[in-house]
């Protein structure tokens, strides 16, 4: 006859045993893996309110949920690279979304119109810091800055073909082009600083304008 206790002893050996055998297999369980997108998506939220200098390895851990290695593991270059892959998104964004109605139907100051509409929605009616201007901020690497200029001449050049379409030559299309480029950096600049928008709206509106007939609307 097994001693008194003997039963209860026995149970407790066995849930003990039970958690110990299942623990491995907890602790080697993977984390769920962030999705590419979500994850640039996270770090340019920081690059483009705090400017390459001011995004820290904290804020970019934070932002993301990541662990410090998992972070590196994923960008090795470090925080280049991570800025680097915001860059190459946003120039991908600006070619696929920003300039797409140039290449589409319809009479030129209505595609012209369609773009501004876009550049408007995607800075949120001026609301929205951008990227290109926080991230060229104090001293980004050679890499960062090559990407940035990429970006912008991307941009300048796709106004710069509506501005040609619509009859300019190639250094008044340039001008013009550079013209948009430059009021519409300058007005995110000013709603950034004083927290009012109307100036980046008036920009927006008198886009078709500037490209299509090199007039400017004040």
């Amino acid at each position: 006859m097994p001693p008194a206790g003997w039963g209860c002893l026995d149970f407790r050996t066995r849930v003990l045993a039970q958690r110990v055998s299942a623990a491995p297999r907890a602790l080697s369980m993977p984390r769920p893996r962030l999705d590419d997108s979500d994850l640039l998506t996270a770090l340019e939220g920081i690059f483009r309110t705090h400017g390459f200098e001011g995004a820290s390895v904290g804020r970019l851990v934070e932002a993301t949920g990541l662990q410090r290695a998992s972070l590196y593991h994923r960008f090795p270059g470090g925080k280049a690279q991570m800025a680097t892959a915001v860059l190459t998104a946003l120039h991908q964004g600006l070619v696929a979304q920003i300039l797409a109605p140039l290449s589409g139907d319809g009479d030129l100051t209505s595609r012209v119109r369609a773009v501004a509409g876009r550049i408007d929605a995607f800075y949120a009616g001026g609301q929205r810091p951008c990227a290109i201007d926080t991230l060229s901020l104090g001293q980004p690497t050679q890499e960062v800055a090559a990407a940035i200029a990429d970006t912008v001449e991307t941009l300048v050049a796709g106004l710069a073909g509506a501005a040609r379409e619509a009859g300019a030559t190639p250094a008044a299309a340039r001008r013009r082009a550079e013209e948009a480029f430059v009021r519409v950096e300058g007005a995110l600049v000013l709603a950034r600083a004083s927290g009012e928008t109307r100036a980046f709206k008036r920009v927006i509106k008198g886009l078709p304008a500037l490209l299509v007939e090199g007039r400017v609307e004040l």
